[in-house]
Formats: C-alpha cells, sequence, structure tokens
C-alpha cells in the first residue's frame, strides 16, 4: 500500500518559509518518528536515508511575503500542492496528513492528529520538512546574525523578539504576524 504522509514546518514561525514536506516510502525506514522527538544529528542522517530511500520525496515551498500576501491557509494549501507537483497522486493509495487540517482539498485524504508520531510515511515527511528548513535558516542567520536564527530558526524566542523590538523586522520576517504587524501600524 503507498501511503503518502505529509506534514508541515514553519506555521507558526515568525520569520521564514512555511515547508511542507510529502513522502511515500518504499520499505520500512528504521528511527522515523516525528522529528520534534529526534536530535538535529538524527534529523539530518534520517533526512539523507528517506531522500535516497523514498519512493516519492517532496518539498512546498512558500516564502515569507507569499504567507503575507495569500494568508497561512493558503499558504499550507499552496506548500502542499507544490511538494506532490511531481508525483502521480493517481498511483497513491492513501493521503496521511499531520493534524486536522486538509491542505489538499481537491484529494480524499485522511487527516490525523499525531499521525507524525504513528505513521512512519508522515514521520519522514516531517524530518525531511525540519532538515530543509532549518538548514535554510541556518543560511539567514549568516547574513542576519542579530536575529539568532541559526538557535530560533525564526520562532518567537524572548532574544529573537528582542532583536525585533530593537533593530525591526528584516526582510524575511512575517510582517503579517505579530509583533511585527504592530511594529509597522505604530
Amino acid at each position: 500500500m503507498k501511503i503518502l504522509g505529509i506534514d508541515e514546518v514553519g506555521r507558526g514561525s515568525l520569520a521564514g518559509p512555511l515547508v511542507v514536506g510529502a513522502v511515500v516510502l518504499n520499505d520500512y525506514i528504521p528511527g522515523l518518528k516525528d522529528s520534534k522527538q529526534l536530535t538535529s544529528k538524527q534529523r539530518i542522517k534520517l533526512s539523507k536515508t528517506i531522500l535516497d530511500q523514498a519512493y516519492y520525496a517532496g518539498l512546498g515551498w512558500v516564502s515569507n511575503n507569499e504567507i503575507d500576501r495569500i494568508g497561512l491557509v493558503k499558504a499550507l494549501i499552496l506548500a502542499s500542492f507544490r511538494s506532490i507537483a511531481k508525483l502521480n497522486i493517481q498511483q497513491i493509495d492513501q493521503i496521511i496528513i499531520d493534524g486536522t487540517i486538509n491542505f489538499l482539498p481537491d484529494h480524499e485524504v485522511y487527516n490525523l492528529i499525531k499521525a507524525d508520531q504513528l505513521i512512519p510515511a508522515v514521520s519522514a515527511a516531517s524530518i525531511i520538512a525540519k532538515v530543509a528548513r532549518d538548514e535554510y535558516m541556518i543560511q539567514l542567520d549568516s547574513r542576519f546574525p542579530e536575529y539568532n536564527f541559526k538557535n530560533n530558526v525564526g520562532y518567537g524566542t524572548n532574544e529573537h523578539l528582542q532583536a525585533i523590538n530593537s533593530i525591526g523586522p528584516c526582510k524575511y520576517h512575517r510582517l503579517s504576524f505579530q509583533p511585527m504587524k504592530s511594529l509597522i501600524t505604530n
């Protein structure tokens, strides 16, 4: 049975892209679990294995500017469609998305809370998306070290919020998200 697992990373981030992973596994890969339950080293190693061994592995990216323009729900849908763009969906037996929102409204899907902990293909999707997004944010850190993206990967830590309040947002912040929205309108 070919299961397409889908999961997103970066939904609640204040900066950087939203990334949706989509994976169809060929075989069992030992060690798969929710990306948040793995160390960075484990995620990186598993991501390489997934990308090498999966029947299909795709990533859908939506930039912070696109999120600001179309909103988060439409961004989740767009990133999901981008993640499966090269997949012949007719060859899939089942689509499982982590959580309660159907990111692929044109397809029959099963939403499952904690699917990233229960379904190997969804775990794999969460891992490849997290690794790719984290690597992107680490690259941004070299250009914008004052925000400490290498450690907070764009999420609203106290240090990150202090930097935003002190120097304002950079071009990779989501201006439609708080606290940037308040900073811009004040």
